[in-house]
């Protein structure tokens, strides 16, 4: 039945329309409607279909017109138009112990919270309790509320997501029975965190591709096993979800079950806007199937180019795939060299010869080397004597190791005052110089913001690394004014770091795109402390094709002349 599914709808209509300050008579008619259907025992679809949903009491002709829309479409147009001015963060905040839609509100109002991570950081700066209404003990229980809700998110990292979901589809393909096999869902399109794996396959024979799954090796426990689907456990707790299709319906169930929600919305809008219906088995129109077997055709009948998966999240994608306006999309294959690496010289664990040796492996054009510089002592961070003594290794380095451009750098710590830990004249006999913040995350906003400013303003700077500081899942990012840095570094020239350390990808995809429409350069390079992290590559292309980043947008993809010309020199 899809009573539940209903009331569970007119309950978030309530909560959006209760959030953005809504005349109450609206929001408690959706709530009475969600009770009153989560408590039928009868089959609303059969109710509506005899005609006799305004019969039942606290059901109107406006709530059972929308009854009657979800039932024939999957969707209530009312609520898509109360979600337009609504960020996407905001509903996530519904879920924290004590935290009502009026609260919630008034937060987005007055300060301007968006998602769990805004939220924190007005709770750090305690700018909470000045706030009408509410007050220390208030401000203190969000901030336990918040806690619990941290606690209990189950979130991965897509980093440490990906290595089992390739392997677990990699069983999967095996199978004899399977035809094809792809990830689907939150891991395809490449999202910063994770919270289950997604698997979507095809076959004639899905009851043995379900049954001989649930046997694996990696799987350690069964939730759920039916004749299409399963749901399982694999190590570290992360559940697995099956889905098995007919082949002719593979392209549709793809797209379904890629999402993001608010993308299949949009296009199942589109399609009834044609006449047609779409949902996971393909697209309609008066029984007739006009596309299902591939993602591509689906696309073509809403007369749509292909949306890469990376870009499904409602964020103006659609528009510009009806305009073929969709960017060229960087592609690993696109990236030159890495600009942020570490050797054993500070704290990392490989030399600078096994680094230029993996890094030709890759087959790249040049790698920076860019050792910590001397105020980061807890990271064994180079003197200027031992900066002298490094570039001399390099030197060395670069006879033995022929056919890659070995760079000399630095990752120089931007300190609390504001001022670089190297003197310029030391900087300029380098290659290259990264920036960064490591200490002094507790300053204000403003504070902050000034000290990367000022180090956009420094000529010798080429990059500021991790630009927000965050860790994912485990470390707030510092209070920062983001577009100032923006407005200093396309001012300067100076380029933002794409960091694709599994635990940073730092900048956001929604910031990486900020950047490009600023005219700010970006680099994505891996921060490299092992031979074996140069592979975290892919994690910082898949988060700049998320912000709409095609290759022209990013320094190391240029070749080694354009590259030392950019960096002004030789």
């Amino acid at each position: 039945m899809k009573n539940l599914e209903i009331a569970g709808v007119f309950e978030h209509l309530a909560d959006v329309i209760e959030i953005k300050g809504g005349e109450p008579f609206r929001v408690n008619a959706y709530r009475r409607a969600a009770r009153v259907l989560g408590d039928l025992p009868e089959d609303v679809a059969d109710i509506a279909t005899e005609g006799r949903l305004t019969d039942i009491k606290g059901i109107g002709k406006g709530t059972a017109r929308k009854i009657e829309e979800y039932l024939e479409t999957g969707d209530v147009s009312a609520y898509r138009k109360e979600m337009r001015d609504v960020p996407e963060g905001l509903l996530e905040l519904l879920g924290v112990p004590g935290l009502g839609p009026k609260t919630i509100g008034l937060l987005w109002k007055e300060l301007d919270v968006r998602s769990i991570k805004t939220l924190r950081r007005e709770l750090r700066r305690g700018s909470i309790p000045s706030l009408p209404g509410m007050g220390e003990k208030k401000a203190a229980n969000i901030a336990a509320g918040v806690q619990a809700y941290l606690s209990r998110s189950g979130r991965s990292t897509l980093g440490s997501i990906l290595p089992p979901a390739t392997a677990l589809l990699e069983g999967v393909r095996a199978l004899d029975a399977v035809l094809e096999a792809d990830l689907a869902g939150s891991v395809r399109r490449g999202r910063s965190t994770i919270g289950d794996i997604d698997i979507l396959a095809s076959s004639r024979r899905p009851g043995d591709v379900v049954s001989r799954f649930t046997k694996l090796a990696d799987v350690e426990e069964v939730l759920a096993s039916g004749g299409t689907k399963a749901s399982v456990r694999i190590a570290g707790s992360v559940q697995v979800d099956l889905r098995v299709v007919e082949p002719s319906s593979y392209g549709a169930a793809l797209l379904y079950f890629t999402g993001s929600k608010d993308h299949n919305v949009h296009l199942r809008g589109l399609a009834q806007s044609r006449g047609a219906r779409l949902n996971e088995y393909g697209l309609t129109k008066r029984d007739r199937t006009l596309a299902s077997r591939t993602e591509e055709a689906v696309y073509h009948k809403l007369g749509l180019d292909f949306i890469p998966p990376e870009l499904r999240e409602d964020r103006g994608e659609v528009e510009a795939a009806a305009e073929s306006r969709l960017p060229e999309l960087i592609e690993e294959s696109d990236i030159r060299g890495d600009l942020h690496l570490h050797t054993n010289w500070s704290d990392g664990l490989s030399s600078v010869e096994d680094m230029a040796r993996a890094a030709k492996a890759r087959g790249y054009a040049y790698l920076a080397i860019t050792d910590h510089s001397r105020s980061l002592g807890v990271a064994n961070g180079l003197s200027v004597e031992r900066l002298a003594e490094q570039r001399e290794e390099i030197e060395s380095v670069r006879r033995r190791v022929r056919g890659i451009r070995i760079l000399a750098g630095t990752e120089v710590d931007i300190l609390s005052d504001g001022t670089i830990d190297f003197p310029d004249e030391e900087l300029e006999k380098l290659d290259i110089v990264v920036a960064s913040i490591h200490t002094g995350f507790t300053q204000s906003e403003d504070r902050i913001t000034g000290r990367i400013v000022s180090a956009c303003e420094n000529p010798n700077v080429d990059i500021i690394a991790h630009p927000t500081g965050g860790l994912l899942e485990s470390r707030e990012p510092y209070a920062v004014d983001l577009e100032r840095v923006m407005e200093a570094a396309a001012e300067t020239g100076t380029a933002l770091e794409i960091n694709s350390h599994p635990d940073r990808l730092d900048l956001s995809d929604v910031n990486a795109r900020r950047a490009v429409a600023t005219g700010v350069a970006l680099a994505i390079n891996t921060d490299s402390h092992h031979t074996d992290q140069l592979g975290s590559m892919g994690l910082g292309v898949v988060t700049a094709r998320r912000g709409w980043v095609g290759p022209e947008n990013v320094l190391n993809t240029l070749t080694t002349a354009r590259l030392m010309k950019r960096l002004g020199r030789s």
